[in-house]
């Protein structure tokens, strides 16, 4: 064993000497070379992974073989055709549970309804289930939202406006989502959003995290275990980073990651494709103008569940954004028994599958010519409704018994945010301000969202007024 662990040792490097080699000659994103198979151009193209698995989904008609090193079981199958997910996600559903290497990639995050499979995975959600749809609990998430939207978003956001200075929207997003989140499992709010945006440890630690899972996914397994063993690198950072967490909790880190950043993502998303698209900013004010009555010169107030459902544009912005950007890119599973997918595809015992949820946004064959375009209006129909498109298309909520339980009450939030920001403040990016994805498992922006805020609502209580409560 001793000898075949330092040959796989030695072949790893020989296959990352072989990358730096051939990275200046733009190595084929679908060569496979010998031994180390399609590796080197999977790891030449990592810092764009999204539109790198975009473009070979292309080129492949939606559904892909991966071939990785021959020694280090990194095969898979990676698709976007919306018949593949259909079929993986809830016609065979029972034959793609979660593999049990995602749960080794993904143990950083604890057990929970996330990382979970069968029976474990059943409990977890009936329990999340019973929760989310207790009428307590929706009355309490109303408060708590209302409260930190008064006593901290908006101090913050006046705070800006006041001094003139840019602030990183992302970074306000994460901390309102957080002190949320931990509000509503852990019953107690850290304050991480408030006027001086405190450094928090414990908040950074989280993205840590996930950052160093996403680079589990895209090295062969023996690398991240020589640097957790060795205490180098990326393990290095997360081992550090769960010290930090594991003091914070424990049982609820899962429910915690979930939570808070799936929203988050997807604010962060929307409201850069908000504020770059003024026709779309617009419309939305218009129609909160119209549907509440709303005056230019009044007080903010708070609009129920119910008041929020009527924001129909709104809510056809809130789906474009993720079907272009969905928090969650990419989904793993794995087959039991072997099988043939709609699309053709032999599937053996035991292989691997990823399901692209970022890609499949970019399909024409699903959504049009138009498709890398940012257009609300593909959601209205004639009678001025939400079109309804079967989850299997757009799958930002996934799709089938794993669909997200979450959804009806990231409307509630994402809607509640974006309505008090665009009613009060005008939101402009900072011109030349870098827009990218960042590698994590958690669809950020790689460089934030740095925005400056500007006041428009005179009638909007004081900073001062604010901080006294």
């Amino acid at each position: 064993m001793a000898i075949f662990y330092y040959v796989e040792i030695f072949l790893t490097s020989l296959c990352f000497l072989f990358l730096f080699h051939w990275s200046w000659k733009r190595v084929s994103a679908i060569t496979n070379w010998p031994i180390v198979g399609m590796l080197p151009g999977l790891l030449c193209k990592a810092p764009n992974i999204h539109e790198y698995a975009t473009q070979v989904l292309k080129q492949s008609g939606g559904t892909f073989k991966f071939k990785g090193q021959w020694f280090a079981n990194m095969d898979f199958l990676v698709t976007c055709d919306t018949m593949n997910v259909r079929y993986i996600s809830s016609k065979n559903f029972a034959n793609y549970p979660k593999e049990p290497e995602f749960k080794r990639l993904s143990e950083p995050f604890g057990d929970g309804v996330l990382t979970s499979d069968s029976d474990s995975w059943k409990s977890f959600r009936k329990l999340i289930q019973s929760l989310i749809k207790h009428r307590k609990f929706q009355l309490f998430q109303e408060r708590s939202m209302r409260h930190k939207v008064s006593q901290g978003l908006f101090p913050v956001l006046e705070h800006v406006s006041r001094l003139g200075t840019e602030v990183d929207l992302q970074d306000v997003f994460q901390r309102f989502t957080f002190d949320n989140t931990c509000l509503l499992v852990l019953g107690f709010d850290p304050n991480c959003l408030f006027v001086d945006l405190p450094e928090l440890a414990y908040r950074m630690a989280f993205d840590e995290v996930e950052e160093a899972v996403f680079y589990r996914h895209i090295v062969p397994e023996i690398i991240w275990k020589i640097q957790k063993w060795h205490d180098i690198g990326e393990e290095k950072k997360l081992s550090r980073a769960m010290e930090i967490i594991d003091r914070f909790l424990y049982q609820c880190r899962s429910f915690l990651q979930l939570g808070k950043d799936t929203v988050n993502a997807a604010l962060t998303w929307l409201f850069w494709f908000i504020i770059t698209h003024p026709l779309v900013e617009k419309r939305i004010l218009e129609e909160i103008k119209v549907n509440f009555q709303a005056r230019e010169d009044g007080n903010w107030r708070f609009f129920e569940v119910e008041e929020l459902g009527k924001l129909v544009y709104l809510h056809a912005a809130i789906c474009e954004a993720l079907r272009l950007y969905p928090s969650v890119p990419f989904n793993h599973r794995v087959s039991i028994q072997p099988d043939t997918l709609p699309s053709g595809h032999h599937i053996d015992a035991n292989t691997k599958v990823m399901v692209s949820l970022y890609s499949m946004g970019s399909m024409e064959e699903v959504w049009g010519h138009d498709c890398l375009e940012f257009k609300p209006e593909r959601w209205i129909s004639e009678q001025g409704g939400i079109i309804h498109v079967p989850s299997h298309k757009f799958i930002a909520f996934n799709t089938g018994p794993r669909s997200c339980l979450g959804q009806d009450l990231t409307f509630f939030q994402m809607k509640t945010i974006v309505t008090a920001i665009l009613w009060n403040y005008h939101v402009q990016v900072v011109e030349g301000y870098p827009i990218s994805p960042c590698l994590s498992v958690m669809l950020h922006m790689k460089h934030g969202l740095k925005v400056r805020v500007n006041n428009t609502n005179k009638a909007l209580l004081s900073f001062e007024e604010y901080l006294a409560g």
